[in-house]
């Protein structure tokens, strides 16, 4: 494993445990060039996923980045990052369960605020707000009033 600090490949493990959802292995990681700590994941991949995104364009499926931007719209909601951990691998094992290896971001989305307003509604509306592109005050207000009703 590379070092994200010096760049170096012959970093060393010195502590291997079960994430708490046991799925994926917490590895601690130790650079002996640099002494730099990090952790590393490992995970079970099914089956790589292809995102077709609002363009057209295909890219792989990117957890990392499903993972920022729910921590983004949860911010300041009280939710812990076992919960959001737990919610960004359910959504991954979902979408690699489905046997489909192809995925639109919109669907991606639509997934995402299904969970989510099941768990936090300010949540739900600040990934909506970004996720449906809200451009004026307007289209928030349409979006609560809908989900009030």
């Amino acid at each position: 494993m590379k070092c994200p600090f010096c760049g170096k490949t012959n970093t060393q493990v010195k502590d291997s445990r079960d994430t708490v959802d046991e799925n994926a292995i917490r590895r601690r990681r130790e650079c002996p060039d640099c002494g730099g700590r990090f952790t590393t994941y490992e995970r079970i991949e099914l089956q790589e996923l292809i995102v077709i995104k609002k363009n057209g364009e295909r890219v792989p499926f990117d957890r990392e980045k499903l993972l920022r931007s729910i921590t983004l719209a949860v911010s300041k909601c009280g939710i812990s990052s076992f919960e959001i951990e737990k919610l960004v691998e359910g959504i991954r094992r979902e979408l690699e369960n489905s046997g489909v290896v192809e995925i639109t971001s919109k669907d991606i989305g639509e997934k995402v605020m299904e969970k989510l307003i099941g768990i936090n509604k300010v949540a739900y509306i600040r990934f909506a707000s970004v996720y449906k592109d809200f451009k004026e005050v307007k289209d928030f207000e349409e979006f609560v009033s809908m989900i009030k009703s």
